[in-house]
Formats: C-alpha cells, sequence, structure tokens
C-alpha cells in the first residue's frame, strides 16, 4: 500500500533566548523546528519549559518522519532547526546544517494489541505468516533500527506494509489494522491502555541516536544555535528523560 500522508503537529510556542543577545526591544525571531515525529510529546513540553522566560523569539515546531523533514529541507523549505531520529537522515543535509549534536536516545519495542491476544513472545513470534506486522519503511529510521534488531535476532518478517514513521506503524496496531509493529520504546507512552509493549531483549536490540543541528539557510542562525544548544541543558535533559529518552 502507498505510504500514509505524513502527518504535521504544529505548535506555536514563545521561548525565550535570555542572554543571548539575539533580539532586541520589539523585534521578533520566529524559528521553525523540524523534529522527528517520536519526539512530539517531549518536544512540546521542551517548548513549554523553554518558553518560561519568553523574550522575543517564537518557535514552531513541525513533527513528521526525518527522512520527510530532511527532504524539505534538501529542497530549502524554509526552517531553522532540524532534530531527527537517526544519523542518516541527518548525514543526507550534512552540507545545509551547522552545530549538529547528539541530545537523546532511545531504544525498540513490539507493540501489540492490548493484553497480547495473538500471544506474541519476542522477535521470533514476527515471523509467523498469519500474523498481520508492520515496520517502518527501508528509509525510515525506526525501519532501519527494526531491520538491525531483526537481523540480530536472525529473524526474517514480511511485513504486510512498511510506513513512512513509527507513530503510523504504532496507529495501524492501535486500530486493529495489525497485529503487531516495532516502535520505539517511548512512542508506548502515547499508546496508553490501546496498545500493549513486547519487551526486545537488550542483546537484540539497538540504540537509536537523536541529532539537532541548526540550518545554514536560517534567516536566525544564532536563536537556531541557541535552541540546539538548550537540549543539552539540564532542564531539556531532565524532560527528555521523564519522556523515556536516555541523554548523552
Amino acid at each position: 500500500m502507498p505510504p500514509m500522508p505524513r502527518v504535521a503537529a504544529l505548535a506555536a510556542v514563545a521561548l525565550a533566548l535570555a542572554g543571548c543577545g539575539i533580539a532586541s526591544g520589539d523585534e521578533r525571531i520566529n524559528l521553525t523546528v523540524l523534529a522527528a515525529s517520536s519526539l512530539t510529546e517531549a518536544f512540546e513540553e521542551l517548548g513549554t519549559a523553554y518558553g518560561a522566560a519568553a523574550k522575543n523569539v517564537t518557535v514552531r515546531f513541525e513533527f513528521a518522519g526525518s527522512q520527510d523533514l530532511a527532504m524539505d529541507v534538501e529542497e530549502r523549505e524554509p526552517a531553522d532547526v532540524l532534530a531527527t531520529a537517526d544519523q542518516a537522515s541527518m548525514d543526507t543535509v550534512a552540507d545545509r546544517v551547522t552545530g549538529r549534536r547528539a541530545f537523546a536516545y532511545n531504544s525498540m519495542t513490539i507493540a501489540v494489541a492490548p493484553g497480547n491476544p495473538k500471544h506474541i513472545q519476542g522477535l521470533a513470534s514476527l515471523a509467523d505468516s498469519r500474523l498481520r506486522v508492520v515496520l517502518g519503511g527501508p528509509i525510515v529510521p525506526v525501519g532501519r533500527y527494526a531491520a538491525q534488531v531483526l537481523a540480530k535476532a536472525g529473524v526474517t518478517v514480511r511485513p504486510r506494509s512498511e510506513e513512512a514513521d513509527a507513530r503510523t506503524v504504532l496507529t495501524r496496531v492501535r486500530t486493529g489494522r495489525a497485529d503487531a509493529g516495532i516502535v520505539y520504546v517511548t512512542d508506548m507512552r502515547s499508546a496508553g491502555i490501546s496498545a500493549t509493549s513486547v519487551p526486545i531483549p537488550a542483546q537484540q536490540n539497538v540504540t537509536a541516536t537523536y541529532f539537532a543541528a541548526a540550518l545554514r539557510a536560517s534567516d536566525h542562525e544564532a536563536a537556531a544555535k541557541a535552541f540546539v544548544a538548550w537540549l543539552r541543558s539540564p532542564t531539556a535533559t531532565a524532560i527528555l528523560r521523564k519522556y523515556g529518552f536516555p541523554t548523552p
């Protein structure tokens, strides 16, 4: 089936850059932050925290698959910061970013229907052709990570569909259109009681590394770099950890 349309969540939040000397007087700076969809809830709270001392800066978050966001950067869509769920997506636009840094980690899990009615025990169960298994596509970070964990486990899976991001994989499981899917551990927070997680053992799992960088084409490069730097602050790391993202 064709990939589902990209769903971008937009959140406009007043953000502070106190002490950075980036804006003064009545001048307003508008930043656009392109962020991987798996960061949605964490970044929304980060925006609230960052905006507590707002001073002449407004940030708009756009959430989508990392590969789609990187394509936007390649096509020179107006933006200021890029935050991806893997290094490969960031590497595709290496010449268009500056100040890249890792700011969070993640790992993978198996999402199943509430109560695990198919009695999925682990990755080996996903090889059962009777199961409707959904994975991320091969160029999507969650799809690449899923391929790595399956390879480590020596398991071959023929997915019923390949999706554009982790949230779409999870949605298919939550709505009963799939029996299982490999998603980020942090995604299960958004599932609530509408999905159950079957853990992947550490020896079969992988570490997903999130990167952020300012875009060279930004009209507000200093403000963009300040936001990226703030993602490693004690306040930001505490929020990321709250949502299940280990930090450097």
